[in-house]
């Protein structure tokens, strides 16, 4: 089982968006393990996008991340981050696919609702930084053995 980090940024909170995207990642069948809605300082921002400092966008970026309350939650299941990342859609509002969380709710290039760790040590790293302070639950949900086929060496 893989945690992956997500942030629904400040459109999706100030939108009212998040009850929906939640629903989407349990009905999935996934699991939140840990959700807190924080403001991001600027040193947070510019840690957890370090990256792309120097590029065109970081600035706005960086603003656009700090401006508002998000919502950032831990969820865990099988392949985590590749179902979240399919789910999330392409980075633009305007090229995702309907049926993609930015597909149906985003339209923006520039404000794209959720970020999804990208890879196992992105998520690592991020969960690190946005839960230093713990709050990621071991949760063990009866409904695991409908959700995975547990008859085999790893679930399916």
């Amino acid at each position: 089982m893989e945690t992956t980090l997500i942030i629904l940024k400040p459109d999706a909170v100030q939108r009212g968006l998040m009850g929906k995207i939640i629903t989407r990642f349990e009905e999935k069948g996934l699991k939140i393990v840990g959700m807190k809605m924080m403001t991001i300082s600027q040193d947070l921002a510019g840690t957890h996008y370090a990256a792309h400092k120097g590029k065109p966008f970081y600035d706005g970026l960086v603003k656009f991340m700090t401006s508002s309350p998000v919502l950032v939650m831990a969820i865990m299941g099988n392949d985590a981050i590749t179902i979240c990342r399919k789910m999330m859609g392409a980075t633009f509002g305007s090229k995702a696919e309907p049926g993609t969380i930015r597909g149906d709710f985003g339209v923006s290039n520039s404000f794209n609702l959720i970020h999804g760790s990208d890879s196992p040590e992105a998520a690592e790293k991020e969960m690190g930084l946005f839960f230093a302070d713990g709050g990621v639950q071991k949760l063990d949900r009866a409904i695991e053995q409908w959700v995975y086929d547990f008859g085999k060496a790893s679930p399916e």
